[in-house]
């Protein structure tokens, strides 16, 4: 199964809410396993499974047990996204988000959110994965959602009732606070009452001649994230199959139900190549034995895949420009 992720912009709105807040954002996107470097990455995926940790830090570091709550009030609002453009090129809010539903995986690979209409428009939201779906991801996401909505409709959009499916993490008075309309806790799902007639909204920034444009790009980032997939497919793939050292082509397409000739013409059309993935995997795991384990040589050669020693070392030198020997000496040394 494809580990799930989430959209970059996720994590750079909450690196801003916790600068904004007085915390240090850097230690905690450490803390959760990332480099705040890679806040400028393009096409930044990050994993949802990093959730927990994330929130945990920003707990600890900030010493507030309702952080989810209060970050999402100090983030910037969502904006410049391709789905801002859909709702500002669609003739009413309603329209933008029905089409805004259909791409969300642009957000997270866990987000699956679903429009009921009738009696009263609810916007309902669960989690794929409830074992990393935390309380604070869930209010610091809806209060982020409720200002994304009131930017597109003019600051029109007001919630009408916020229903939770977990326990308050502060006074439930604090989150009348903030959100200004009845709230609830402890129910089976999440759910975003408003009044029907925000569906007829018109934004006076609407440019509905860009739908087609704004549909394409979106489209065009949906196809990212399929070969994004099928990129982590073949690595899994071939995770399961090196020792073996049956890591061909046609083993890899035959586990994943496709024609070694499609796999290698989707491949090409992702800007990379069976056998790149392959020496990627190989140089990478090979790097993490080295200087992660003791292993010994001769099982690292086995354990890479590789058939020969003299075929790893000459691989080996060829990626680091060093000695698989010489490289652990230089990671050893790093330690010390």
């Amino acid at each position: 199964m494809i580990a799930l992720t989430d959209s970059g912009t996720l994590v750079r709105l909450a690196y801003q809410g916790l600068l904004n807040l007085g915390v240090d954002a850097d230690e905690v996107l450490r803390r959760s396993g990332l480099n705040p470097s890679q806040l400028y990455q393009a096409n930044l995926r990050t994993r949802f499974s990093g959730q927990p940790k994330f929130w945990q830090a920003a707990v600890e570091l900030s010493g507030d047990s309702c952080i989810g709550l209060h970050l999402g009030e100090k983030m910037p609002v969502y904006k410049g996204q391709i789905l801002e453009y859909l709702f500002l090129s669609s003739a009413t809010f309603g329209d933008g988000l029905r089409r805004v539903l259909k791409y969300q995986r642009l957000i997270s690979d866990a987000l699956h959110g679903q429009l009921q209409e009738q009696p009263t428009p609810c916007l309902t939201s669960y989690f794929s994965d409830y074992q990393y779906a935390t309380s604070h991801l869930a209010e610091a996401m809806v209060l982020g959602l409720i200002r994304c909505f009131q930017s597109v409709t003019d600051g029109a959009f007001q919630p009408e009732k916020i229903v939770f499916n977990h326990a308050p993490n502060t006074d439930e008075s604090e989150y009348q606070r903030i959100f200004q309309c009845p709230i609830e806790f402890n129910a089976p799902s999440f759910q975003l009452y408003f009044s029907a007639t925000l569906l007829n909204h018109r934004s006076l920034h609407a440019e509905p001649e860009l739908l087609t444009l704004h549909m394409q790009a979106a489209d065009q980032h949906m196809v990212i994230l399929q070969q994004q997939d099928l990129i982590l497919d073949v690595r899994s793939q071939l995770a399961s199959l090196l020792e073996s050292g049956e890591t061909s082509l046609e083993n890899v397409a035959a586990r994943l139900n496709c024609n070694p000739r499609h796999l290698r013409h989707q491949l090409d059309k992702a800007g990379t190549s069976f056998q790149r993935l392959l020496n990627q995997y190989r140089h990478s795991l090979a790097k993490r034995l080295l200087s992660e384990t003791n292993e010994a040589i001769s099982e690292i050669v086995y354990l890479t895949g590789f058939s020969e020693p003299s075929t790893f070392y000459r691989a080996f030198k060829r990626w680091e420009g060093l000695t698989p020997i010489d490289y652990r000496k230089a990671q050893s040394g790093k330690a010390d």
